[in-house]
């Protein structure tokens, strides 16, 4: 039985964009600006990122409109391909694909707050912003919502502040657009405009986060493809301006291989206050970017206790829709990866694994399209152009990532025989 919608538009959208906007735009730049000094360059990069993305939100929302039931790839795969392939699209997500992001994001903001509130144990604060979010989502879908919307529209109009306040700073560097808009072409193809482009398609890991929650949201076949083409569109926008803003308001040599990248551009926009500033900052960004997370992730544990005998606790909810033991189940791992401090290299394999997934989601709906038609409620413009570039372009992620980080890679690989293993012996098929 569908479950009660609660979820509109305007909590959708809000998903997409603090899934997507974590720290990734605040270090990225610095590495960027290891190999590639021309800001047209760079421009075009986040530009290319933002176009790829949007790609999968226009299949990802059709895909919602024709299945609108919670789960994300769990449920796609196992409409599209079979069970067993959305058992381990599922088994990634409902073990590490959500709650290592949410360990790493809890750590960072730990490392930042104890920047600001001297003697601040940083593990500490990240358990307790772990499980006090959790705890938020617990009293019901509608009041995480709200806590959902507010951090996000913040974190929004905290990135438009810096982004307004960089333009019309009096200092202004103009070595980044010096060359002229020709001067790209130089740049293409090179090793550090490959390297650059791996690395942007991670800062919009999230554009398809409202896809999780497609069987809770409000008119499915209207309002999910545009929260994933709205979310994408505002990141792609955001991401494009306040990179711009950086390249602006600093000299190269100030943010040239620095993961803090947005320090210097901040202490010249706003003087001595400006890393304090950025630190807080990033505390809201990277709370909105939790609770997006502990929202969505255990959406997937419950679709999969639907369906699966031996997960049938994690599909229990409570009175208001929640699945209590699934957000539980989340809130556990994350809080025991803070603790292991080894969750960075799980986050490096589960790009590789994610990654998998999501290619072979938008290459079963292709398929899918070309037998059964478009879906009658929201037909994806510009198929299969929008699908074969998204394949292409996470085909050759997929390739360079196995080439440069192949101990991860198959890391992920043995993740996916584990749940293998599990879905052998389980009675459920």
């Amino acid at each position: 039985m569908r479950p009660h919608t609660h979820i509109g538009l305007l909590t959708a959208t809000s998903l997409v964009v603090a899934n997507m906007i974590g720290t990734g735009v605040f270090t990225s730049l610095g590495f960027q600006l290891a190999g590639i000094d021309n800001g047209y360059t760079i421009v075009l990069l986040w530009l290319a990122g933002g176009l790829f993305s949007l790609c999968g939100a226009m299949v990802y929302g059709e895909m919602g409109a024709a299945f609108p039931r919670n789960g994300g790839e769990y449920h796609f795969l196992t409409r599209l391909i079979h069970p067993f392939v959305g058992f381990l699209g599922g088994w990634v997500s409902a073990t590490v694909g959500f709650a290592a992001p949410v360990a790493l994001a809890a750590s960072l903001m730990g490392g930042y707050a104890s920047r600001i509130v001297e003697g601040l144990n940083e593990q500490v604060a990240a358990i307790l912003v772990v499980l006090l979010i959790s705890l938020i989502h617990l009293r019901g879908v509608h009041t995480g919502s709200r806590f959902q919307n507010v951090f996000t529209i913040g974190k929004v109009l905290l990135m438009l502040l810096f982004v307004v306040a960089g333009f019309f700073s009096e200092e202004t560097f103009t070595w980044a657009f010096s060359k002229g808009f020709e001067s790209i072409t130089g740049d293409l193809g090179s090793q550090a405009f490959i390297t650059s482009l791996f690395f942007v398609s991670y800062s919009y890991c999230g554009w398809n986060a409202s896809a999780y929650m497609a069987g809770q949201i409000d008119r499915p076949e209207k309002n999910l493809h545009r929260s994933l083409i709205f979310g994408t569109l505002i990141v792609t926008l955001l991401y494009v301006l306040i990179n711009i803003c950086f390249l602006k308001n600093a000299p190269l040599e100030e943010m040239q291989g620095i993961k803090e990248v947005a320090y210097a551009p901040a202490r010249h926009i706003f003087g001595a206050v400006g890393a304090s500033f950025i630190s807080g900052c990033i505390i809201l960004f990277l709370i909105s970017s939790i609770s997006s997370m502990v929202m969505t992730g255990p959406r997937v544990t419950e679709a999969m206790g639907n369906d699966i005998k031996e997960l049938r606790l994690f599909s229990r909810n409570n009175s208001k829709q929640t699945p209590v033991a699934a957000i539980l189940l989340q809130a556990g791992i994350s809080v025991a990866l803070i603790l292991s401090g080894s969750f960075e290299q799980v986050l490096t394999y589960l790009g590789f694994t994610l990654n998998l997934f999501t290619l072979l989601t938008v290459g079963g709906y292709s398929y899918y399209r070309f037998r059964k038609g478009p879906c009658k409620t929201y037909a994806a413009p510009f198929f299969p152009l929008m699908s074969g570039l998204f394949m292409l372009y996470g085909g050759w992620i997929l390739v360079f990532g196995l080439i440069r980080a192949p101990f991860e890679s198959i890391a992920g690989l043995l993740t996916l025989v584990a749940g293998g293993i599990f879905y052998f012996f389980s009675s459920s098929k």
